[in-house]
């Protein structure tokens, strides 16, 4: 596993993305906010740092006149979004010449804005020691090896031993980040890459990222079906009508596109190499199984376990003893949030994965 920063094929069109916003800041404003998302309700650590305050003083300039002063806030303090942003002028923490302003009343240039908060832990979930396989970090990200089985961020039933839990104990500060610096999920029982910012410029910068779908991320798959040639499914995905912890196709739906090709072909089985363009909740899962390919293993989506006709003794074990999705985020890149630097991280596959397609290239020479 690694990364290469020399991925710049992949990454023209974030450059120009990039180039964008720079000309346009109320463009570059906008951004998923996801502290209001957070549910975490376990106990902070006695001891550990529950608070963070910053001070930043700003005139504006006479290119902003005439915008509304959260606009002109997002453009000129960009570590935080502007619905934070607009909270903190409502509740006078963001001050313009001294006073407590509307966030719609317009900037005239050469008025100075103040900005005086205590973060505030965002995160309450207890820190819990834990061996995470970090293939990347600095100053503002984190790059995790998530293996299978490892709960993302506490929840019903599992408020503890989650990676969030591992984190805090890893760098306590990301208590003051929304979801602990988390900007994407990847299920329970699917291996893999993400990414983790360390402060809220970066958690602003790489929510955005995801936002205008210009964060690469590409998934082994291995699924059931002889697929003779790669494509692509562009169909809606919504929480199914009936089972509500499941997702599915249906119209009405949030756009959601898949691009898959193949890698290898084994018969009845097919391992795929499956590109995100949206990343909806089980998304790769969803439409796998629409089109016919339900992944292997995979306990909600995949249907009644299907062996193939003849299948040896051994083949026949290796499926039936595989209880997981065989789902792997082997590839993620990104444009660094303060270098600006193209990133291209990679994880091999998992060794239950490898093991699986091990037995099905025996089972195709055995034919």
């Amino acid at each position: 596993m690694g990364y290469n920063a020399g991925y710049l094929s992949i990454f023209e069109l974030l450059r120009q993305m990039s180039h964008t916003q720079s000309q346009h800041p109320d463009t570059a404003s906008a951004t998923l906010d996801l502290a209001a998302a957070a549910d975490f309700s376990d106990e902070l650590d006695e001891g550990q740092s529950a608070s963070e305050t910053t001070a930043q003083t700003v005139v504006v300039g006479d290119e902003w006149a005439g915008l509304r002063i959260d606009q002109v806030a997002a453009g000129v303090f960009p570590d935080y979004s502007r619905e934070r942003l607009k909270q903190w002028i409502n509740e006078g923490q963001l001050t313009v010449d001294g006073q407590q302003v509307k966030p719609k009343c317009r900037c005239n240039g050469g008025e100075t804005l103040a900005l005086t908060v205590t973060l505030q832990v965002e995160t309450h979930t207890a820190p819990e020691a834990m061996d995470l396989n970090i293939v990347y970090e600095d100053a503002d990200i984190l790059i995790i090896n998530k293996p299978a089985g490892l709960v993302v961020h506490p929840g019903a039933g599992n408020w503890s031993g989650t990676l969030v839990n591992g984190l805090l104990h890893y760098d306590p500060s990301l208590a003051t980040l929304p979801r602990a610096g988390l900007v994407h999920r990847i299920d329970k029982d699917t291996s893999g890459l993400l990414v983790v910012a360390r402060n809220l410029k970066a958690q602003h910068e790489l929510s955005q990222q995801l936002e205008d779908k210009s964060v690469y991320r590409v998934y082994d798959a291995l699924v059931v079906g002889h697929v003779i040639a790669g494509g692509t499914v562009n169909e809606p995905i919504r929480r199914h009508p009936i089972d509500r912890l499941k997702m599915s196709v249906q119209q009405g739906g949030r756009p959601s596109v898949t691009h898959y090709r193949v890698a290898e072909r084994f018969g009845t089985h097919t391992w795929l190499r499956v590109q995100l363009e949206t990343g909806r909740t089980h998304q790769i899962r969803v439409h796998m199984s629409h089109i016919n390919l339900p992944l292997v293993g995979d306990p909600v989506y995949g249907g009644r376990m299907r062996l193939p006709r003849g299948a040896s003794p051994e083949l026949t074990q290796a499926i039936q003893q595989f209880k997981r999705q065989a789902l792997h985020a082997c590839e993620l890149g990104l444009i660094h949030p303060r270098t600006r630097e193209h990133l291209m991280f990679s994880a091999p596959l998992p060794d239950d994965m490898q093991q699986l397609l091990g037995v099905l290239r025996h089972e195709i020479g055995r034919a």
